[in-house]
């Protein structure tokens, strides 16, 4: 994509920034140098800055329905039950999901600091998590505006990037945890990986910055600790976050010096030593982790050019960059890296690799909008905008469905337009008028499984793949154990006994509940599931 003179300019150091030093860019001009003195120098000032406000500000109030509402689907149980076990202990709060007392890695800074406001304040849980969803959506926007723009002082490259983020995916739904199309945005806008995403953002700005600055010694050190936060937060997010570290590292001049790498080093050992002294979980033997938290992502390998197909047009734009910088340049290289780790895992069948295809999309987007504001006017730019605009077009109209999770009177209408939908749970809370804190509930409904400890009921086999519960397998072998046609009452009082049940919850689909003065059915939920109270006082007078 062709540029104008000054964007090449700045773009030929490897290290673009908003006080480059292309012509009309250096020192003294530009939209980032102060001029006159008193409000005239301050309107100069916030004037590039204004399109964009605009358009975060216009952001923000799109999202807000969405975080007030928190349509819940996925994994939005899991962090609810995280928020509820921190209110009731922020020292040991034991298994967010199951009654044991192990190690979690959704016990993260941020989720510590929400468990924290629960407690203070005394709101429930879905409150705090509105008010996540809100600080991470502030992240998001405030990031994508503070990192574009120290890839280029063009005002309206931030404008084009964040609905380039957020819509230029593929024709094809997909929601995942980390995935930032609108959609999956809408959904995961209260969990930990949506705020580490916007702290990844506001940590490559900073670390763009300070390179510039020379890797002064205090800084480098405070940004380890900032990207040790981003891994704590959200272990696949942050390993995106360390790969665009050491990228911008790379590409800044500053760190062949002798000192930058003296205190990049040290910004590197405080990065190390944060993950290491945390006490609710393991980082480290969490990252060797295999088994079914491999295969749950082997999903992100399907579908690929139907569900990011879009970010295709983004091509040029890193072809662009990596030709003028020979490569030396932080979105060529977290695309290069970040691509080749998914190849490596599709390739090795290391799933989880895959979690790094936001930073793949990420690097692309952003380029795309960077160079598309650089380029000199012309035919080539008017092609390469209409190019961009059918694209963002054709994004909105598959993310178009999402509008469903806060409006369902439209519902209908999305049905008759064909528009695609991501199907909700809806809630659980038909249980809370029974079951209290910390109740078992045995159930292999799939519904029950994910949103049961959100309310603060404990269930005996885990929704999720548990590497730091040992007896995770004996957990799911006692659940298909209790609920085979097969089993004999014995074995089941035992699980029963065991696992302290005090409620069953069957699905509809399950056949009968269980007869005698032991069990009884108290209520059913909206898709027939039927609550069933376990009276474990007669179960053991019986056994006796």
């Amino acid at each position: 994509m062709a540029q104008d003179p000054s964007a090449a300019a700045r773009a030929g150091t490897g290290a673009v920034t908003g006080r480059g030093s292309g012509p009309g860019t250096g020192p003294g001009s530009g939209p980032d140098a102060p001029s006159g003195s008193g409000g005239g120098a301050w309107a100069r000032r916030l004037r590039p800055h204004l399109p964009y406000a605009a358009l975060g500000l216009l952001a923000l109030l799109v999202m807000l329905p969405f975080c007030v509402e928190l349509p819940w689907a996925g994994d939005q149980g899991l962090h609810a039950a995280v928020v509820e076990r921190l209110r009731h202990d922020l020292a040991d709060p034991g298994n967010p999901l199951v009654a044991e007392d192990t190690p979690s890695p959704y016990y993260s800074p941020w989720m510590l600091l929400l468990g924290a406001v629960a407690r203070l304040t005394g709101w429930d849980t879905f409150t705090v998590l509105s008010l996540a969803a809100v600080a991470a959506t502030a992240a998001l926007v405030t990031g994508v505006h503070r990192f574009v723009r120290t890839l280029t002082a063009r005002p309206w490259a931030p404008v084009l990037a964040l609905p380039a983020v957020v819509l230029l995916w593929g024709w094809e739904l997909f929601a995942w945890s980390g995935w930032i199309s609108f959609t999956s945005l809408t959904l995961t806008v209260a969990y930990p990986s949506t705020f580490a995403l916007g702290l990844t953002l506001h940590l490559w700005a900073w670390l763009r910055r300070e390179g510039d600055a020379g890797w002064r010694f205090a800084p480098c050190v405070l940004l380890g600790l900032l990207a040790g936060v981003v891994v704590l937060v959200h272990q696949f997010t942050g390993a995106v976050a360390l790969v665009g570290a050491a990228a911008v590292a790379v590409c800044a001049p500053a760190t062949r010096s002798p000192r930058a790498v003296r205190n990049l080093a040290a910004g590197a050992a405080a990065l190390a030593v944060l993950p290491a002294l945390w006490p609710y979980y393991d980082v480290w033997r969490l990252a060797g982790a295999e088994g079914d938290l491999t295969a749950i992502h082997r999903n992100l390998y399907r579908d690929l050019l139907a569900r990011n197909g879009l970010a295709l047009l983004a091509l040029p734009a890193l072809a662009a960059r990596a030709r003028r910088t020979r490569g030396l340049d932080p979105l060529v290289l977290v695309f290069a890296v970040c691509g080749a780790l998914f190849a490596a895992g599709g390739l090795l069948g290391h799933w989880s690799w895959g979690r790094v295809w936001p930073g793949v999309m990420l690097s692309a987007q952003l380029a795309l909008a960077v160079e598309l504001a650089s380029m000199r006017p012309g035919a080539l730019r008017r092609a390469a905008g209409a190019a961009t605009a059918a694209a963002l077009a054709v994004g909105a109209w598959t993310q178009a469905g999402a509008a469903v999770f806060v409006l369902p009177q439209a519902r209908h209408a999305a049905d008759r337009l064909g528009v695609q939908q991501v199907p909700l749970f809806g809630d659980y809370r038909w249980i809370t008028p029974y079951v209290r804190y910390g109740d078992v509930v045995l159930t292999k409904d799939y519904y029950a499984l994910r949103m049961a400890p959100a309310y603060g009921a404990t269930t005996v086999a885990p929704a999720y793949p548990d590497f730091f519960l040992p007896d995770e397998r004996q957990r799911w072998k006692d659940t298909a154990d209790f609920f085979a046609r097969g089993t004999t009452a014995a074995r089941g009082r035992e699980i029963l006994l065991r696992r302290h049940v005090r409620w069953i919850v069957k699905s509809a689909s399950e056949g009968p509940v269980p007869k005698g003065r032991v069990f009884t059915t108290v209520a059913t939920g909206p898709r027939g599931e039927r609550l069933v109270r376990v009276d474990l006082d007669a179960l053991r007078a019986g056994a006796r």
